[in-house]
């Protein structure tokens, strides 16, 4: 599908700001994490696992070790056996070793706070490292998850087949005062209103400039 032009995208961004809550007071770090350390260590197992199955993982995981020397002092069948609600325990678990080791051994320890420096860590990707921008440390970044990537592709704000492409489309075409809340706004829609199977255009606030709709119309 075609992408909107830049008045369209503007529009879009101005009216789902009116009609979404946008990032709320008691938004935290993924999954609720208190810390960047915690926070890229939850990302990471979130991968293909659903939001419940992360929580026991990181809850069992963080009970034994919350620094990434206490990490590296247990075995990866500790960790294994700790994360095995997330599936896919034993990569996570190796993941897990590898970051712990880069981040001590380059960064002190200390997670960095830009994207070029989450990304250069071992299974930290481009959508990790921009949530723990966004969360943790308050960057104006708009990440993409799964509704997000379908929410702009399908309205026309990107033209992209991977979330990474639908990133930096996003960086590169959004309006500046959008980055901060842009994230929360596209996700929000993607769950109330633009659902993956069935959207609900009449209640639309964007159905007249969205791509998805007006390719329906001419069917």
């Amino acid at each position: 599908m075609p992408m909107l032009d830049e008045a369209q995208v503007e529009k879009v961004y101005r009216r789902l700001a009116k009609a979404m809550p946008g990032r709320t007071r008691d938004a935290k770090g993924p999954k609720g994490q208190p810390d960047a350390f915690r926070s890229c260590i939850s990302c990471m197992l979130s991968a293909q696992s659903l939001d419940r199955n992360t929580a026991k993982a990181a809850d069992a995981l963080f009970a034994l070790a919350t620094t990434p020397a206490d990490m590296l002092a247990l075995t990866d069948g500790q960790v294994a056996r700790a994360i095995k609600p997330c599936g896919l325990y034993n990569m996570k678990a190796r993941n897990i070793r590898r970051f712990c080791e880069a981040l001590l051994g380059e960064h002190g320890g200390i997670v960095p706070d830009t994207r070029e420096g989450l990304l250069g860590l071992p299974g930290i990707g481009r959508k990790c490292a921009d949530i723990v921008l966004s969360f943790t440390f308050g960057k104006d970044v708009i990440a993409v998850d799964t509704h997000v990537h379908r929410v702009c592709n399908r309205i026309g704000l990107t033209e992209a087949k991977s979330a990474d492409r639908t990133a930096q489309q996003l960086e590169e075409r959004s309006p500046d005062w959008a980055l901060r809340d842009g994230h929360f706004w596209l996700i929000q829609f993607g769950k109330r209103v633009c659902t993956a199977r069935t959207p609900k255009c009449a209640m639309c606030p964007v159905s007249d400039l969205c791509e998805y709709y007006a390719a329906m119309a001419r069917d």
